[in-house]
């Protein structure tokens, strides 16, 4: 799996949309870095969540992943656009939320509406797969080939290598 975009909206510590186009790499390796609390684990956890329906170490679910800085009217999703076996998909996934209703209540207050999750599996002709949740699911991990525990240990190793890079040498 090679990763092409990654768009977030309201997803983690990030409140609006963001979009990461992994094309501008040249090299094929990357480095994500920042600041504690900068928002890279919430990088891992969208690309697991828009393929696995959970985040990286699953220790939180999609409900859990809607930004505590997003506005009333901003969607939560996910949007990830990867290429494997040579053929380009892109999976949009969002969770289950409470968001701002189009109408308002009798009394004229603000209404909020329960967003049902949902996900969507594009294919490299450009057609979406029909299939219910359970299906596209399927589908998407065939098309993966892994599980997301192997994805998971795969991407702890990787940070913990990091982190044992990064210590502070002790005397």
């Amino acid at each position: 799996m090679r990763p092409v975009r990654l768009e977030m909206s309201a997803f983690g510590s990030y409140a609006g949309k963001v979009e990461i186009d992994f094309t501008r790499v040249k090299q094929g390796l990357f480095l994500v870095t920042g600041d504690t609390g900068a928002g890279k684990t919430t990088i891992f956890d969208a690309i697991t969540y828009a393929l696995y329906d959970q985040t990286s170490g699953g220790r939180r679910d999609g409900n859990m992943m809607r930004s505590q800085y997003a506005s009333k009217e901003t969607d939560t999703y996910v949007e990830y656009t990867f290429s494997c076996g040579g053929k380009c998909y892109t999976i949009r996934r969002n969770p289950e939320y409470l968001r701002l209703g189009k109408r308002r209540g009798k009394d004229g207050s603000l209404r909020y509406v329960k967003e049902a999750p949902g996900v969507e599996l594009t294919l490299p002709d450009g057609s979406v797969y029909q299939g219910k949740k359970r299906e596209t699911d399927a589908k998407i991990a065939e098309i993966m080939g892994k599980t997301p525990k192997s994805i998971d240990n795969a991407l702890q190793r990787i940070r913990g290598k990091i982190r044992n890079f990064s210590a502070p040498v002790q005397k």
